[in-house]
């Protein structure tokens, strides 16, 4: 691509010390004057280069303003054109400065990279090589490379092998060991490319990278679409790399592959409550308990989904359906509150007293269970209940409510009396 090229008008226009409008009489005008005052002949001593040099730029400046005034109308270049050309002139010079520093940066990256994984560029190799090509166990998706060299560092019993393999992704410089070298004779079996990118997987799921796990889990899938481990960590690697919609494919994936094992589907509810999607959440919740009619876990995350899609009998069901597999304090609780939601408060209290059995040390327990009391006729205990979760936390808001049910027991005396 041609790059335009912008006269700087406004940068001659200063060097001839010339003030827009002008014609071309003014710039030969102001080329004379200048003439007198930077000629060489009239230079100090010492400084005739440097009167040649601005002498020069005069000249060219005068050219090129003279031509531009024979080529504008009228005969003379106006204030705005003056304008106009400093700005595309500032312009073009901020593009090409732009240009620049990225080709440095990119020089700059190029080097680094280089140094990162090419230490052994400018340097013999130690040892020949007898098989060519060969895989990076450690990363199998560079695919197959070349091996241009084997390398040694350290002494002693410290002595590390190095192999410098030309991959697609560039020259990296890895350890001998991670190898494996590749004989094309034989085809490359699906099981051991499954079990080559399920580890490389799982180190990079030991060490966060959850979007490298999913780009070497997809490798391990094509190799196997109807792996059901394979399918497992590529939605749970999806997920949590952040690619939910990635994450949801994949999870149907793996239902289909096991219908009947309830796990795909609590990992696709999961997935689909936090995309948003509260109806498919619900359906793969169900699926869920349909599944493990003996998990309260499952029955308490149904009801937590259909509390959030504001069915309440629903919500209700479910988690009185795990309070009669495994009571847990959280069912308890988010099942007083849907009693509460419902105005029942007999059955607040009941979940709330049977969340204190169940967690006797928990002040959230007992917290609740004294709020929900407070809404009857029980005040003593009610205080009791605030006198044990005050016991277990300093909570200011049952403190309040503490005081509230002592200052209302007085006046309820007084009434009766």
């Amino acid at each position: 691509m041609v790059v335009p090229q912008f006269l700087d008008i406004e940068q001659s226009v200063l060097l001839l010390e010339l003030e827009p409008p002008f014609d071309k009489r003014a710039v030969q005008l102001a080329r004379r004057r200048m003439a007198k005052r930077w000629h060489p002949d009239i230079a100090p001593p010492g400084r005739q280069h440097e009167h040649e040099r601005h002498l020069k730029a005069i000249n060219e400046a005068a050219d090129q303003l003279e031509r531009l005034a024979e080529d504008s109308r009228g005969g003379k270049v106006s204030r705005n054109a003056v304008k106009v050309s400093a700005q595309a002139a500032r312009k073009a010079r901020a593009e090409e400065g732009q240009r620049a520093y990225e080709a440095e940066q990119r020089a700059r990256e190029h080097a680094a990279d280089r140094e990162k994984h090419d230490p052994f560029a400018s340097r013999v190799p130690d040892h020949s090589v007898v098989h060519r090509y060969a895989r990076c166990l450690s990363y199998p998706e560079w695919g197959v490379g070349s091996v241009n060299g084997i390398y040694f560092t350290g002494q002693d019993d410290d002595i590390q092998q190095w192999a410098r393999v030309s991959f697609q992704v560039g020259v990296r410089t890895v350890p001998a060991g991670s190898l494996q070298f590749v004989d094309f004779s034989k085809p490359d079996p699906g099981a051991e490319r499954v079990e080559r990118f399920m580890t490389a997987a799982k180190h990079a799921l030991a060490e966060g990278d959850f979007a490298l796990a999913a780009q070497r889990l997809v490798y391990a899938r094509d190799a196997e679409p109807e792996n059901p481990a394979v399918l497992r960590l590529l939605a749970t690697a999806f997920w949590q790399a952040g690619n939910l919609a990635a994450a949801g494919r994949a999870v149907r994936d793996w239902a289909r592959v096991e219908p009947d094992r309830p796990a795909p589907h609590r990992t696709a509810a999961r997935i689909y409550e936090d995309q948003g999607a509260l109806s498919m959440a619900i359906d793969s919740a169900v699926r869920e308990t349909e599944r493990a009619p003996s998990d309260g876990g499952a029955f308490e995350r149904l009801g937590r989904l259909r509390l959030r899609a504001f069915d309440r009998e629903g919500a209700r069901a479910a988690y009185e359906q795990a309070r009669s597999i495994e009571p847990s304090e959280q069912g308890l609780l988010d099942l007083a509150l849907v009693c509460n939601l419902m105005g029942d408060t007999g059955a607040e209290v009941s979940a709330c007293e049977q969340a204190t059995k169940v967690a006797p040390e928990s002040a959230a327990a007992w917290s609740r269970l004294a709020h929900a009391l407070a809404r009857t006729d029980r005040a003593s205990e009610c205080i009791a209940a605030c006198d044990r979760a005050l016991k277990l936390l300093d909570d200011p808001e049952v403190r309040d409510l503490r005081a509230q049910v002592l200052a209302a027991q007085p006046r309820a005396i007084e009434a009766a009396a």
